[in-house]
């Protein structure tokens, strides 16, 4: 089996999960569930949920208790977009090739789908306490990971500072900053809970940290990339996104060549750090490698 048929294997047993843990459409509020699942099943690469399910078996976890997690980060990340679609954000009609949340549901259903999400999602983890509860230390370890990450000092700041810097031309360090957190952080989330739900020491932790800050730098980059490069089909969204919010990117600040450069520098840093953690097999530093030619 090559690596893409892996892949798609993978992405299917993922959204398996997903559904498992997603709530039924029922009572008075069944189109909130119905919003949710619209948004949560919508396709997408499945990239936070897979290296944190990768990095468990990597460190030699093997049991159901990453499941809940795989959903929950899956859920903090649709949330983020649902989110970030709507008029007051980034206000975008398309998504993945269809219909935003927003636009199908309306701006209300909109943002109480992205709150249902992201609620939902602390409650799927939670759910690991009753896998194994006698790992309670390491899930509420994962749990504080999850929370921090996603929070102010995490996902959310970094999209402060995005939205509060459009029109602004900013430093390279400003825009560093803002994609160690919003993009990074939940990367970075998604591979530390699965090295640490596989009983990895603090060591093993940080490496796992430092491989996903440099796979979350170099996978935004590559979406200032495509915002320039792909076309909507393709990227299943609208394109030149970025100019038309004002905002400064890799691209208007090194140029597309220096840009695409530094995806495959990092990239490569990356799985460099990630072989001196010995993987069993290729799988994981050929989904690293594959971030670098990705086209949407």
């Amino acid at each position: 089996m090559n690596f893409k048929e892996t892949y798609q294997r993978k992405v299917e047993a993922i959204e398996n999960v997903l559904r498992a843990y997603l709530p039924k459409p029922e009572g008075y509020q069944a189109v909130i569930m119905e919003a949710m699942e619209y948004s949560l099943m919508a396709g997408g690469k499945r990239i936070r949920p897979m290296l944190m399910q990768e990095t468990y078996g990597l460190l030699g976890g093997k049991s159901q208790v990453i499941e809940p997690f795989m959903a929950a980060i899956e859920m903090i990340h649709t949330y983020s977009l649902v989110h970030d679609d709507l008029p007051a954000m980034d206000n975008d009609d398309y998504r993945r090739g269809r219909k935003t949340t927003h636009i199908v549901y309306g701006e209300d259903m909109g943002i109480l789908a992205g709150d249902a999400l992201l609620n939902c999602a602390f409650e799927t983890a939670a759910k690991a306490f009753d896998i194994e509860p006698e790992q309670s230390c390491r899930i509420g370890k994962a749990i504080q990971i999850l929370s921090s990450k996603a929070g102010i000092y995490g996902m959310i700041g970094g999209q402060v500072v995005d939205v509060k810097s459009a029109g602004e031309v900013i430093s390279g360090e400003k825009l560093d900053f803002i994609y160690k957190l919003k993009t990074g952080a939940l990367i970075e989330a998604s591979m530390m809970i699965g090295a640490i739900l596989a009983g990895a020491d603090a060591k093993q932790v940080d490496a796992v940290e430092a491989i996903a800050g440099k796979i979350g730098l170099a996978f935004q980059i590559q979406d200032d990339i495509l915002d320039v490069t792909s076309t909507e089909e393709v990227l299943g969204k609208p394109i030149h996104s970025d100019e038309k919010n004002e905002k400064t990117t890799y691209v208007t600040w090194k140029g597309l060549e220096e840009a695409k450069a530094l995806v495959e520098k990092i990239s490569h840093e990356a799985v460099q750090l990630l072989m001196s953690l010995k993987p069993k097999d290729e799988y994981l530093p050929q989904l690293l490698e594959s971030l670098i030619d990705r086209d949407k």
